[in-house]
C-alpha cells in the first residue's frame, strides 16, 4: 500500500480534529479527499507528511511508519500545502535550484519538472511576477523534483480562475500516471475529473470510502423530470411502485425520487398510457458527487 492510515485520532485542546480515521490507498489511484471546512482533511495530510503527530493511531507511507522514519517519509512524498510557501524575490529556477540541494537531487532534474508542470513560458520570471496558478505551478514542480511516489495536495487550485484551474487540473492528471495522488479541495467537478476514488470525511470520521463510479452508480435513489399533457392528481403518483417524493414543480411538470436501482420511466410511460396521458417529455436526473456530498455530510 502506498498509505495505510490505521485508527488515526488527533484533538487540538477539547475539539477533536480525527477520530479513529482508517483508510488504504494503492499504488497508482489518484484519490479525492472531501470533508466540509474543519473536518479534518489539512489535519490528516500534515500527519501524513510528518508535520505533526497524531494523539493515538499508526500510519504508513509507502511502507515507512510515520513515527519510526520520518525522514524517509519526508523522502518518498511530494507535498503541496493549502498555502503554498513560496520566496517571492527567487527566481523560478534559483528557487528549483535551491529545494534540489534540499533533496540533494541533480540539477539536471530541475529542466525536467519546469516542463513536465508547463512552467516553461514564465521560468525566468521571479516567482513575485507569476500569476497565481504559475506559483502553483512552482510548488507542483517542488513537490516533484525529488520524483516521489506518493503526492499530498492539499486544495491546489484554491483560488485559481477557471483557465488555471484546467491547466493545474491537467498537470495533476498527467503526473499521476505513474504516481499515487491524494488531493483535497472543494471543487466537486475536479473530483470527477481527476479522481478514480473517493473519501469523505465530516467531523472527523470517514463516513464515504468508494470509487468514484460505484459511488454514484450504488445510490439507490433515481429522480426522474417529467411532464405530462394534462393536469394529474397527486394521488394517483403517490400510488407509483417505489415512489419516496412527488413534487409538482411547474404546471404539468414533476420531479419524482424513486427508492430502486431499476429505470422507472418505463413503467412511467404506461402509467401515463393507462390514465390516458401523454408524456411531453422525461429524463433522469442523476445523483452528482455535490449532492451526495451535502447529503453525506448532512449540509
Amino acid at each position: 500500500m502506498s498509505i495505510e492510515v490505521q485508527n488515526i485520532s488527533k484533538s487540538y485542546g477539547t475539539q477533536k480534529a480525527l477520530d479513529q480515521v482508517s483508510f488504504s490507498i494503492k499504488k497508482g489511484e489518484i484519490v479525492g479527499f472531501l470533508g466540509p471546512n474543519g473536518a479534518g482533511k489539512s489535519t490528516l495530510m500534515k500527519i501524513l507528511t510528518t508535520f505533526i503527530t497524531a494523539d493515538s493511531g499508526t500510519a504508513a507511507v509507502n511502507g515507512f511508519d510515520l513515527n519510526e522514519a520520518p525522514l524517509k517519509v519526508q523522502q518518498s512524498v511530494g507535498y503541496l500545502p493549502e498555502h503554498n510557501p513560496l520566496y517571492l524575490d527567487l527566481y523560478v529556477r534559483e528557487y528549483l535550484a535551491f529545494n534540489a540541494d534540499v533533496y540533494k537531487v541533480a540539477k539536471s532534474r530541475i529542466e525536467e519538472v519546469i516542463v513536465l508542470t508547463g512552467l516553461t513560458p514564465e521560468s525566468h520570471k521571479k516567482i513575485g511576477q507569476l500569476s497565481k496558478g504559475y506559483r502553483q505551478r512552482v510548488g507542483l514542480a517542488t513537490a516533484l523534483l525529488h520524483n516521489p511516489d506518493v503526492l499530498i495536495l492539499d486544495e491546489p487550485t484554491t483560488g485559481l480562475d477557471p483557465n488555471q484551474l484546467v491547466e493545474i487540473r491537467n498537470v495533476i492528471k498527467n503526473v499521476g500516471k505513474d504516481k499515487t495522488v491524494f488531493l483535497s479541495t472543494h471543487i466537486m467537478q475536479e473530483v470527477e475529473a481527476i479522481c478514480d476514488r473517493v473519501i469523505i470525511i465530516d467531523n472527523g470520521k470517514i463516513v464515504t470510502d468508494k470509487k468514484l463510479d460505484k459511488l454514484v452508480t450504488e445510490e439507490k435513489e433515481q429522480i426522474i423530470e417529467v411532464e405530462f399533457d394534462k393536469v394529474v392528481e397527486a394521488a394517483l403518483l403517490a400510488n407509483l411502485p417505489n415512489i419516496k417524493s412527488y413534487k409538482n414543480s411547474n404546471g404539468n411538470h414533476w420531479l419524482l425520487t424513486f427508492t430502486t436501482e431499476v429505470d422507472m420511466r418505463p413503467m412511467l410511460f404506461d402509467f401515463a398510457n393507462e390514465q390516458g396521458l401523454k408524456t411531453l417529455q422525461i429524463s433522469l436526473k442523476n445523483k452528482n458527487l455535490e449532492q451526495i456530498f451535502r447529503e453525506k455530510t448532512k449540509y
